[in-house]
This record gives C-alpha cells, structure tokens and sequence, in this order.
C-alpha cells in the first residue's frame, strides 16, 4: 500500500482517511509515494525519485517548488474552498475592527485602573469613534471561493460590493450575490471603494498589484484588508500612504517588522485558516485527493495538472503517462499498444501548460518490456500502472 511523509501537524481527521485504508503515514516515512503538509517550505527539500504527488492543506502554494515538481512528473495539489468560511468571517471581522477602532479602544481600557474607571470610559469613548460598514462601497479582488463567501457576508449586512476578477469560474459566478456589481477593472475598484479586500493569488503577475499610483487613485480614508498574500501590495507605498492618512487602516494577515509596528496596521498573526473546522476540511480534502490519485490516476485541484477523472473497472490494466504537452506523443502510446496486442479501452489525455496527463485502461496485463517502450519515448516524464483494488 501507498507511503506518506507528512510535514506540520495534519489533522488527524484527514490521515485517518488514509491510514483506514491501510497507508503508512507519519513524518519519519523513507522512500514515500506522496508528501502531505501544510506550510512546511520545500523549496530545499531533496525530492526523492519515489515520490508522484504533493498535497498542501490550504490554497496557496509558495512553499512549494512547483516547476521542480512538473519537471519530475509530480502533481501538486492544493484544497481551494476548504478553508473558504475560516477566512470569510476574519474578513468579515476585520472589516468592523478596521472602522471602529475596537482594538484600541480596548487597549485603552485595559489601562485604567481606580473606582473612577466607568466615568473615565465615558469621557475617553469619543477618541475611538469610527464609521458603520452599512451603505459603504466594498471592492473584492479576486472572486474565488474566499472572495465570493466575503462578497457575498458583505452584501448580506447592508454593503455595496464591487467584485473584480478576470478569470472567475463558472462555479463561483453561479455562487455570487445577484447584488454584487461587477466591477469593470481594477481601476473601477480603486476609484469607488471605501474598503477594498484582496483574495487573488500570488504570482509574477499579482505581485505589487495593488502600487503606488493605485494607492494614490484610491479615495481618501481608504481601508485595505489583505488576507491573501503579504506582497500583494507594494509595501513601501502603503506605508507612505497610512503615514500621510490618505490610507486609514490596513489589515493583514502577514506581517513583517515594519507593518507589526504601524500605529494604523492591524497586524493578524495568520490566523486565516486558524480554526479546527478549516484544518478538518483542508486536511480530509487533501487526502482525499492523493488517495484518488495514487488509487486511480484522477486529477482534482492540481495546481500544475490537468483535471482528470476516469472510473476504474477491475478487469482492465490502467497506466498513468506524465510527459511534455508536444505533438505527436499520444499517437506513440497508441501505436505501442497496438502493435504488442493491446486494445486501448478508455483512454483521457489532457494537456496543462507544458505538461500532458493520460489515463489508459486496457485489457489484459502489461508486460515490463511494453512499459519500457512507452517509458523510452521522448518526452515521457513519469510512468505507472495502477493496479485495481
């Protein structure tokens, strides 16, 4: 039965759906089919020729080498929508905490002292007022599965929500607020919002996506919640921008030395995914994925596969091919398996960037010496057969 190494503390939730199939599990794992983590940074990490997937609980995945992994034929999973409610309503909290100014009034309160105490509040109450959230104009970048259960709070306590994503699924679309505008572009955002919350992902292209000259564009007052990825904003603007109070707040769920400090940042600690329920749900969904994909061959919430899904039937062979997305590479698997006597069945292959994914189900058994030959095609990554269970 399958092996994996797991790093961080998982949810025992989540391993149990692999060990009650008989997986060896733990940290101490040697030679392993799979790796399984949450932030565990692996981009030092000495991949071994044994491993084919990596699961990583939570949605962002920059503490994996993912074109290390696509270049050795490992498919890297993560779990968008399992911590989806976790972070929705921190959103949500941070929300009221950047308008009210709840936590310093707090801290002021926990600095007096004496019978005078209740008078003291009274008169002190007035240099913590802040503004309703209702009425206000929320922007949302990024309308994943965070962004749209935020846009969709928002809208639900009296907000007007403007949503910005370029390439929003079908899925999430359906799951939208009929009351969330769409907004037209990033600028659209910038110009009309009182608050603005960023939920896209990290990357070449994302990051400093919120710059200097948007900073300035925005209006004045503007609060910034940030609980996606810390480099989403050009931080070096930002911080220009609470100094002056054209920014009135700023809450991450990222913090660095600079921002921790801030008089107007409330620095969160990361705890977007911080819950019990989040890191059940991450965890059952990442395992539940590696075992459909070392069991099967089917590919869900792969970050650098295609999506596969094939059903496996007991009397057929199945072998899982990895190579680079060029031409003519399926009609050599074909060929291959024509001329040593084997009928293809079924077949799925899907192309992803500068990889390919196939799924072969043929009948009868595959001897090594056909393996080989398909393994000896250029461009093959990786080759497997999956045995039925």
């Amino acid at each position: 039965m399958f092996k994996i190494k797991t790093f961080n503390t998982v949810s025992d939730k989540g391993l149990a759906r692999l060990t009650e199939q008989g997986y060896t599990v733990g940290e101490d794992v040697s030679n392993p089919d799979a790796l399984l983590l949450r932030s565990y940074n692996l981009h030092q990490f000495s991949f071994d020729d044994s491993i084919i997937a990596v699961a990583r609980c939570g949605a962002g995945v920059n503490n994996i080498p993912i074109d290390t992994c696509s270049e050795r034929g490992i498919a890297v999973f993560n779990t968008p929508g399992a911590n989806a409610n976790s972070v929705k309503e921190l959103v949500i909290c941070a929300l009221l905490l950047s308008s009210r100014r709840i936590v310093d009034g707090i801290n002021w309160a926990r600095t007096l002292t004496g019978d005078s105490v209740a008078s003291v509040v009274e008169k002190g109450k007035k240099n913590f007022k802040g503004p309703e959230i209702k009425g206000k104009t929320l922007g949302i970048i990024g309308l994943g599965a965070i962004g749209v259960a935020v846009a969709n709070a928002a809208s639900a306590l009296g907000m007007r929500t403007l949503g910005y994503d370029p390439f929003i699924s079908v899925s999430n679309a359906w799951d939208l607020n009929r009351e969330v505008h769409r907004a037209t572009g990033l600028d659209e955002i910038v110009a009309s919002a009182d608050y603005i919350t960023l939920h896209a992902p990290l990357n070449d292209k994302t990051k400093g996506l919120i710059s200097e000259d948007h900073l300035g564009r925005m209006k004045s007052g503007v609060r910034i919640l940030n609980f996606a990825r810390g480099p989403l904003v050009h931080e070096d603007a930002l911080l220009q921008a609470l100094d002056s109070g054209h920014c009135a707040c700023y809450v991450t769920d990222f913090v660095d030395a600079a921002l921790a400090q801030h008089p107007k940042v409330l620095p969160v600690p990361h705890l977007g995914a911080s819950t019990p329920e989040a890191e059940d749900n991450c965890a059952i969904m990442a395992a539940e994925q590696l075992r459909d994909y070392l069991e099967h061959g089917n590919v869900i919430n792969s970050v650098n596969f295609p999506r596969v899904q094939l059903p496996l039937r007991s009397e057929r062979s199945r072998i899982q091919i990895v190579n680079r997305n060029e031409p003519r590479i399926l009609s050599q698997f074909a060929a291959i398996l024509s001329e040593t006597g084997h009928n293809i069945d079924n077949l799925v292959n899907k192309g992803r960037g500068s990889l390919a994914n196939n799924v072969i189900d043929v009948s009868g058994s595959l001897p090594e010496s056909v393996l080989d030959s398909l393994q000896a095609i250029d461009g093959v990554i990786r080759i497997r057969t999956i045995t039925p269970s």
